[in-house]
């Protein structure tokens, strides 16, 4: 059994713990290192049994299983939690070939399924579609109470924003695009990435041109000058970022 560091105390504190369960060690790493870019707290087991035991001590969040484990399977290993009354979302990992498997594990209890060969970003986005269904706000990054940048003070508290001691009125999607951008200070965020955060996974609402829109706006009340915007950030072939 082995287990990752924490990613820090901020991260730690502010994102959901997920318990990659995951025999084969280039896999398993490649899931550890894009989950932590994430900002996830990742714990990892490499067998079934493991997974149960971590499952006790550390209680996450939420469980990505591999169906195939040199012990127990991960069929057993979804029964056996769901029998202690184990209630975190489970997602599968499974094989193109495993079809059987997939309804036998979500009949047991497990949640969704991701069928390898997977690409990261669809993994990140069942986790956090299903940690939004199980705990809410625990999906996103927790917002500080303030955050403040030049003449801008953001209250997520209260859900107001001042310019200069001034009430700028931004709407709920626009509130929901500045703080992801806040909350990534430095980060580049691709138009996926937001339209993930500010719509959710699976939304059709949002396209790339919608993100362009909301972040000119932005620009157009928070810069003092749009054209030549100092902290919402275009990179080039990459998206934006929020450059404190």
């Amino acid at each position: 059994m082995l287990s990752s560091s924490n990613v820090g105390a901020n991260a730690g504190a502010n994102y959901a713990t997920i318990l990659v369960v995951e025999d084969e060690r280039a896999v398993a790493r490649g899931l550890i290192y894009g989950l932590r870019e994430e900002g996830f707290t990742v714990e990892w087991a490499e067998t079934g049994k493991a997974a149960l035991t971590m499952t006790e001590q550390v209680s996450p969040n939420l469980i990505v299983l591999d169906l195939r484990l040199p012990d127990i399977t991960g069929l057993d290993v979804c029964r056996r939690l769901r029998q202690a009354g184990k209630r975190q979302p489970i997602l599968m990992l499974t094989a193109r070939d495993e079809e059987t498997d997939k309804v036998l594990g979500l009949e047991l209890g497990a949640d969704d399924y991701v069928v390898k060969p997977y690409s990261l970003r669809e993994v990140v986005s069942r986790i956090r579609a299903l940690l939004r269904r199980s705990y809410g706000e625990l999906a996103a990054p927790a917002a500080p109470s303030t955050v403040s940048f030049g003449a801008i003070r953001v209250d997520f508290d209260r859900l107001i924003v001042t310019r200069s001691e001034q009430v700028v009125e931004l709407t709920p999607t626009e509130m929901r695009l500045l703080r992801e951008l806040l909350m990534k200070p430095r980060r580049p965020c691709s138009r996926e990435q937001l339209i993930e955060a500010v719509w959710g996974y699976g939304d059709e609402i949002g396209s790339q041109r919608n993100i362009d829109v909301h972040i000119r706006h932005l620009r157009q009340k928070l810069e003092d000058d749009p054209a030549q915007p100092r902290w919402f950030i275009t990179v080039r072939g990459a998206g934006y970022k929020f450059e404190p």
